[in-house]
């Protein structure tokens, strides 16, 4: 599964997303997009899901006629992780305009 991460998501995460290629927005050369800019890019380029902290991109944008998977969580704080937490592949779902609120 081809998963982007928005500029205001920790870089770190990508090594729990084992076996899916991950990219960021940054590194794209995509931090300055608008939301709806990103949205149309990312989906255009072929990524399935986008991981981002905006609270507020459901508000802000038609959710429900994109293609991708959309992952919004409600800290991009960075806690150091426990020792315990399994780096285990995330289950990619067949269902598209997929929004979950974290």
């Amino acid at each position: 599964m081809r998963v982007l991460l928005d500029h205001n998501i920790p870089r770190p995460l990508r090594g729990y997303l084992v076996d899916h290629m991950v990219d960021t927005a940054n590194e794209k050369g995509w931090e300055e997009l608008t939301n709806g800019d990103l949205l149309e890019i990312a989906e255009r380029d072929g990524y399935q899901v986008i991981i981002t902290g905006d609270q507020n991109l459901r508000f802000q944008q038609n959710i429900g006629r994109r293609g991708l998977g959309i992952l919004v969580l409600t800290s991009n704080r960075r806690p150091r992780p426990h020792n315990s937490l399994p780096r285990k592949p995330v289950s990619h779902t067949q269902r598209h305009n997929t929004f979950l609120h974290l």
